[in-house]
């Protein structure tokens, strides 16, 4: 099995955003139809006099499964960027994302990177810190982190600071990228160095809670044209071997 394969083990039902009585101004619906306009779920608004203002749906094969309001995807993703995360000026502990984002787990999305695009990748990078926050109130546990380059875990300053803190618990860390060691300085981590496609290509976030059995997982691929394909799971199979095919083959 190689990591594209984990893509073939999710599949999502049809979805849709749905913006219920927006009162806030035009731009911020272009900006939520703009985060999705590369995706397979579709962005509406309507009219209903039983929602209150700027109620946002996610609506499952046509059934509404989560609700947020509008205000909390301002917050979290329309109005910021990845720099809060990369310079840490949002704590880990501050870390959320509305229902109605969270729920669209199994969902394939195509994002581009930087230099194209600085906030494309932003609702995937805030999973992956999510699923960080999660091990580290867990605090026990595995999580299994790639960096492409293991000197970001030095170099990015929001980086550095959320492994640094999950150094302070008992979750087993181990990280992969291209590099050595002393890419991440004294952070208590596990290092794996390589070259190969999965180490400068992959883009993954596994956490596996050892008490229960849960876990949650985010995987990226780098395409040849820069862009990334992902998804994210909690899926107790799925995090289970991506964990195992990571153990085994990096």
């Amino acid at each position: 099995m190689s990591l594209d394969q984990f893509f073939e083990l999710v599949d999502s039902p049809a979805r849709s955003l749905v913006v219920v009585n927006r009162s806030e101004p035009e731009p911020v619906q272009r900006l939520l139809e703009s985060l999705f306009a590369n995706q397979d779920v579709n962005v509406d608004a309507t009219s209903d006099e039983t929602y209150p203002p700027n109620t946002v749906l996610l609506l499952e094969d046509g059934v509404s499964v989560a609700q947020s309001t509008l205000e909390s995807l301002m917050e979290t993703v329309l109005l910021v960027n990845s720099d809060i995360y990369t310079t840490g000026a949002r704590d880990l502990t501050a870390v959320t994302l509305p229902d109605v984002l969270s729920k669209l787990e199994n969902q394939r999305f195509t994002v581009q990177g930087y230099p194209r695009s600085k906030s494309e990748k932003l609702l995937l990078i805030t999973i992956s810190r999510l699923i960080e926050r999660r091990a580290f109130e867990t605090g026990s546990g595995t999580l299994r982190s790639s960096f492409q380059q293991l000197s970001r875990i030095r170099d990015e300053k929001g980086t550095n600071r959320v492994y640094r803190s999950l150094g302070d618990t008992d979750v087993d860390v181990h990280v992969y990228g291209t590099g050595d060691d002393t890419d991440v300085g004294d952070i208590p981590v596990t290092v794996h160095a390589g070259r190969t496609y999965p180490y400068r290509s992959s883009w993954f976030v596994v956490f596996s809670n050892d008490a229960d059995g849960s876990g949650m997982a985010l995987l990226a691929l780098q395409e040849p044209d820069k862009s990334w394909d992902g998804f994210w799971t909690t899926e107790t199979t799925v995090v289970s071997e991506l964990d195992q095919f990571i153990v085994t083959q990096l």
